[in-house]
Parts: C-alpha cells; sequence; structure tokens
C-alpha cells in the first residue's frame, strides 16, 4: 500500500506519494494563495493529491490514507484555529474526502515532523522524543510513548509560545516573553540586522555592503566561524536562549532525545556543539541520564513523510 502525505503551509501546498518505508516516490506543489474560501483551497489540494496518484501510475485503491500536516491547532479532523490561513473550524479532513475517497487523517504541522523523525529520521527507535525547528517561527513536536502528543484540546506543543522571559518581546500571539521571539532564525536574522547599523566593521555588515535587509542567518553563522567577535556574540547568545527553552523541554518532559530542525539547523556541527555544551553544563539530573541533542535529519521531507504516517 501507499500513502498521501500533505504538507499545508501559509505560501504553498506540498505534498507526496510515500511508501511504507517513507520514501517519497513521487512529490509536487500548488501555491495555497491564502485569503480564498477554505473550499477552494482543499479543492486545489484534491486536484494536487489525484494527480499525483495518477501520475505515480496508481489508483484510489492503492492509497490506504491521506495524512494532511496543517498549522494551528487541530482537532477530530477540524483545523479549530490557524493564524496564517485565517481559518476558524475548518472541516479539513470531510472537505477533502468529497473527492478524495479514502481515509483523512490531519495533525499539527510540526506534530507530524516529529512523526517523521521519530518513524525515519534521529529520533527512530525512540518512545519518547521531542522535535524542534527552528524556523520564522519555533515548532514543537512531542512524541510521547510511542505515539503523538496533542494534548486535551489539540494545541499542545506549542513549545515556541513558553515564556522564557517576563514582559519580553511581543509575539503575534499576543503574550511577550515567548521563546520563539529569541530562538527563531527570525531573532538571529533581526540581531544581526541591528549589527550593520552599530557595527558597521563586523563581518556582518561587511557581507551585505551595509544593507541590513540582505542579513541571513548564514550570513551571521559565517561570521561566526570566522571568529567576528560581533558575530559571535550575537551566535553565543542566541545559543543562550536556545538551550533556556531545551532544558525546561528536558526537565518537563525527559525525552530519550530532542531533535533539532528547521532552517538555522544548516548551521550543522558548529550550531549543536554550542548547544551542547550549554545543554550538557545546565542539566538537573546527570547522573541518571538525560535526552540528548541531535540535528534533525527528515529536512524538507519531514512535513510530507510524517503527514502521510499518520495512519500508521
Amino acid at each position: 500500500m501507499y500513502y498521501i502525505g500533505v504538507d499545508l503551509g501559509g505560501t504553498n501546498i506540498a505534498a507526496g506519494v510515500v511508501n511504507d518505508e517513507g520514501k517519497i516516490l513521487r512529490s509536487g506543489s500548488v501555491p495555497t494563495n491564502v485569503g480564498r474560501p477554505f473550499e477552494k483551497i482543499i479543492k486545489d489540494m484534491a486536484d494536487l493529491v489525484l494527480g499525483l496518484i495518477k501520475d505515480e501510475g496508481l489508483t484510489l485503491e492503492d492509497i490506504k490514507s491521506v495524512g494532511i500536516g496543517s498549522p494551528g491547532a487541530i482537532k477530530n479532523g477540524y483545523c479549530v484555529f490557524a493564524n496564517n490561513l485565517g481559518w476558524h473550524n475548518v472541516p479539513l479532513c470531510a472537505e477533502l474526502r468529497k473527492y478524495v475517497k479514502v481515509p483523512v487523517y490531519a495533525d499539527n504541522d510540526a506534530n507530524v515532523a516529529a512523526l517523521a523523525e521519530a518513524s525515519f529520521g534521529a529520533a527512530k527507535g525512540y518512545d519518547n522524543s521531542v522535535t524542534i525547528t527552528l524556523g520564522t517561527g519555533v515548532g514543537g513536536g512531542l512524541y510521547i510513548n510511542g505515539q503523538l502528543y496533542g494534548g486535551s484540546h489539540g494545541c499542545g506543543a506549542e513549545l515556541g509560545h513558553m515564556c522564557i522571559e517576563q514582559g519580553g518581546i511581543q509575539c503575534s500571539c499576543g503574550n511577550r516573553g515567548c521563546w520563539e521571539k529569541y530562538s527563531s532564525a527570525t531573532a538571529l536574522i533581526d540581531a544581526g540586522k541591528m549589527a550593520v547599523n552599530y557595527a558597521p566593521d563586523s563581518l556582518i555588515a561587511k557581507a551585505v555592503e551595509g544593507d541590513a535587509s540582505r542579513v541571513t542567518a548564514k550570513i551571521i553563522v559565517d561570521a561566526a566561524k570566522e571568529g567576528d567577535k560581533v558575530a559571535l556574540r550575537i551566535f553565543n547568545e542566541y545559543v543562550e536562549y536556545i538551550v533556556m527553552g531545551l532544558i525546561s523541554i528536558q526537565n518537563i518532559f525527559d525525552p530519550d532525545i530532542i531533535a533539532i530542525g528547521g532552517g538555522v539547523a544548516k548551521a550543522g556541527d558548529f550550531l549543536l556543539d554550542a548547544i551542547n555544551k550549554r545543554y550538557e553544563e545546565q542539566i538537573f539530573y546527570k547522573e541518571i541520564g538525560y535526552g540528548k541533542v541531535v540535528l534533525a535529519q527528515m529536512g524538507n521531507d519531514a512535513g510530507i513523510v510524517g503527514a502521510a504516517m499518520l495512519t500508521k
């Protein structure tokens, strides 16, 4: 049997045909075009899915299920709320089943990334794992006792919105001091942009020729690797904030492993080594073992593969 995984994003809808080994056999994408009625967006999703099935030489009888990874709070097949889609109580699964006559499942996009890592990636073989994605925000997925945990109301594992600083930076969720305002790729880039203005001789400023709008996370990391004092200060402070959240996660959930993905994770061992140094220094129960921090392995495939595995 084969599975379909759908990664519903604010910009694009990506989907793929996935086999039992977690391999994507065929994939494609279409623009989401947020702002349209949800019925039209889901119809485009259905057309994409049906086209991929046909192009792979399969029929609906070959497909065990379709899984959807969606932003927001997902419960009982509904997208209860997704801020970046403008959705409230959208019958996501039922609407797709109008066109694709197979079982349809849905979960939060960060949760399906965690399922992908637990099934085929860095957390494979562990009963308890946490997956963190450092991107525009900070996503979190919990895999506890061999299954995803989304909480009683479908909005659990919003790890990026745990408060780490009272009265801190304003977050889009309405609160202040959320972890993602300090540990996301956006936070790192914002710090680099400020450095262009106050440290024009830094490697960051030179790399973008004084144009702060061109700053990327990679530019900051590369400058830190070169030993630039400004970049190192920004990078080390960024790592401290990441570790602040990781320690809380370890103390609360005591997982076997914490996998870190997202765009910033492309910094590889340079980031991981810095995180682990501070993380290991701050661990509470050093003598009895603790969840190790590793880099996620599924990369851009996580959304599609994890969604496809929702039925398993």
